[in-house]
């Protein structure tokens, strides 16, 4: 992967800077810079220190084994997730803390201390047991972003079970497939789920994706209740309060699981075959997230973390239940979208709650954008201190509008590159210590080895794009794909030999930061020109007119691909045959003639999952006439219909 070395590159050549303010440096809790020094030279010892920072029943008698592609890490010790995320705070201050903080669609709230959440995870832990359940046997859990979600995942660490989280807006079949590939012996699932005041029929969809299937027990929590209309069969279901009712009360003892033991299976959707189970371990993915907790969100006792993602996808995981339980904070966990009642919702929960730290999507804070900042205007922000952003690479000018209008310019933002594969962030800025550039992830952090490569794999000069890599294991990395290790090594590290491909494209500047480029099948080819469509899109957003943009290559016959850009504007602008090409010669001027936009596209809404990414594979079957691919994910279905009209129309 090559970019043209001539081509203006001022999109990203970003001149602005922003240090940390210096009284949030003083309190870092890692602002000595000599630890990306200390990291490099002996990472093994980097990576035990952090591993003190969480409890072992046994310790480890050696850092790392690396037989490329598989790693071990810190082999021979034991431990037990959930006790580090739960119990070792019930026994000392952390007690009575709030551990979650539940807040409802419907607006229902619900806060567990550290105490009463041990509890309720020892009744589950003790439940499961009952049903047969044993250390290794996998649990497929269905649920709604509610208290039992994380509750039934804790359960299942608990005991050594392995659970596998479906996101709860996945279709029936998207179900069953992850159930059938896990051979799960359980289904946790609830009556149905609120989304936008409607109801998401969960149970429905699960009836439908059990039968045949391994699965022996239904659990089903009562979320909504009679308005469900949800039905259970006799012998198979059981509903969550039932079933808990049942259970002892006394305190469950943690199963010792080896570091290497599997935590948990999360799939992934690919745009061809069937989604991979990413395999990640108990040690190595609790060192990983809570070393990250400290550095990458200087978590402290004090905050009140917000992270908006849903747990059916591994930003949840990590950022909502390991990563911020395990570091004893106190997490705001959000069940509903961001327009719902109105537009103002996240900031009234950031109000409400007090919030400190916001980890939030490029795709939402362009959405902001969009409805302007007059919802933000409405409540006080003041307690904000810390920003983040996570899904994709976000544009210079959502970063500023995010820096300027949310943190009121006091407020770090760490931009984080990370995927389900790597179980943590990879790179982003340490708010205490780096200098951040809009639109940049930054460096690595402290014991991650990345690099920017040619199709050679030999390192390129900076400015110049190719493959991002990295070169070296890390305590959270994937272990394997489920029941396929060849798919694993060949997906991951088949290109380059002991290294690990992510499959995004980037460049490093001169200064050493890292710009991620998008996904290296998001390049488009323009007569001969590669050009990444994070770039495209980041010019287009850089408009004033503009909100939100998603860019695709469509096949042309003379050029190879030709770039289509579907472009979503600010509330109050006109479109029109003069904004098109305005828009196009803004391109231009941005990144050079080889950029230019083929054809620009209006759209009120752009196609997103419910994590908030674009899904511009189905973009790309609209423009080219295909038969469209798995929707599965997505939010709004009906987003694809109209786009499709508008399609058509334009041509």
């Amino acid at each position: 992967m090559t970019v043209d070395p001539n081509r203006l590159d001022a999109l990203l050549h970003e001149e602005r800077r922003f240090p940390p303010p210096e009284s949030f440096r003083e309190q870092a809790n890692f602002n000595d810079p000599a630890v990306y020094e200390r990291a490099a030279q002996d990472p093994d010892a980097y990576w035990a220190e952090q591993a003190r920072h969480i409890s072992w029943f046994r310790p480890f008698d050696k850092v790392l084994e690396w037989d490329p592609p598989h790693a071990q890490w810190f082999v021979g010790g034991k431990l037990n997730a959930a006790y580090n995320a739960v119990d070792r705070h019930r026994q000392g201050a952390r007690k009575n803390k709030a551990a979650i903080v539940w807040e409802g669609e419907p607006g229902d709230s619900r806060v567990l201390t550290y105490d009463m959440l041990g509890r309720e995870v020892d009744k589950a832990a003790h439940a499961l047991r009952q049903l047969g359940v044993q250390k290794g046997d996998r649990v497929t859990i269905y649920l709604p972003m509610i208290p039992e979600l994380p509750i039934a995942m804790l359960a299942c660490a608990k005991i050594g079970a392995i659970h596998s989280v479906v996101f709860g807006g996945f279709s029936a079949a998207a179900l069953r497939d992850r159930i059938l590939d896990a051979d799960a012996k359980l289904l946790i699932t609830a009556d149905a789920g609120w989304r936008r005041g409607s109801l998401i029929p969960l149970k429905s969809n699960a009836d439908q994706a059990v039968d045949g299937t391994s699965v022996e027990k239904v659990i089903v929590v009562r979320r909504v209740g009679e308005a469900s209309g949800a039905s259970m069969v006799p012998g198979r279901d059981v509903w969550w309060h039932d079933w808990l009712a049942q259970a002892p009360t006394t305190p469950c003892p943690a199963e010792e699981m080896d570091a290497e033991d599997v935590l948990f299976l999360l799939y992934t959707s690919g745009t061809t075959g069937k989604p991979k189970g990413i395999v990640h371990t108990t040690g190595g993915y609790l060192v990983g997230v809570n070393t990250s907790m400290r550095s990458v969100f200087d978590i402290k006792d004090s905050d009140v973390y917000f992270c908006t993602a849903d747990i059916g996808w591994v930003t949840g995981h990590t950022y909502i239940v390991y990563g911020p339980l395990s570091a004893g904070a106190t997490v705001v966990m959000y069940e509903g979208a961001p327009d719902f009642p109105d537009r103002d919702r996240y900031w009234q929960i950031v109000e409400k709650y007090g919030v400190t730290i916001l980890y939030t999507a490029p795709t939402s804070i362009r959405t902001f954008m969009k409805w302007g900042p007059e919802y933000l205007q409405r409540h006080n922000l003041d307690s904000l201190r810390l920003l983040g952003s996570v899904g994709e690479p976000i544009n210079p000018e959502a970063w500023m509008w995010f820096h300027e209008h949310v943190g009121h310019g006091r407020c770090p933002i760490v931009d984080t590159w990370w995927q389900t594969e790597t179980g943590a962030a990879m790179i982003a800025p340490l708010p205490g210590l780096t200098v951040t550039k809009p639109g940049s992830a930054t460096k690595p952090v402290p014991g991650i080895v990345a690099d920017v490569v040619d199709e050679q794999g030999n390192p390129v000069e900076p400015g110049q794009g190719g493959y991002l890599v990295i070169k070296r294991p890390w305590p959270s990395m994937l272990r394997t794909v489920w029941g396929d290790d060849e798919r694993f090594r060949r997906t991951y590290f088949g290109k380059f030999e002991g290294v690990y491909l992510p499959g995004d494209g980037a460049r490093i500047d001169e200064d050493g930061y890292f710009w991620i480029l998008g996904r290296i099948d998001d390049v488009i080819n323009v007569s001969g020109h590669r050009i990444g469509t994070m770039e495209v899109e980041s010019a287009l957003v850089d408009h004033p007119a503009v909100a939100e943009a998603a860019v695709i290559g469509r096949s042309h016959e003379v050029k190879g691909q030709a770039i289509t850009a579907f472009v979503t504007v600010k509330e109050g602008v006109q479109t029109g045959p003069e904004l098109v090409q305005e828009l196009k010669q803004h391109v231009v001027d941005m990144i050079g003639a080889m950029a230019r936009p083929e054809e620009i596209i209006f759209a009120a809404e752009l196609p997103k999952t419910r994590s908030a990414k674009i899904m511009r594979r189905l973009l790309r079957d609209i423009a080219e006439g295909r038969v469209l691919g798995d929707t599965t994910t997505l939010a709004d279905p009906s987003v694809v219909d109209m786009l499709k009209r508008q399609y058509k129309d334009s041509e």
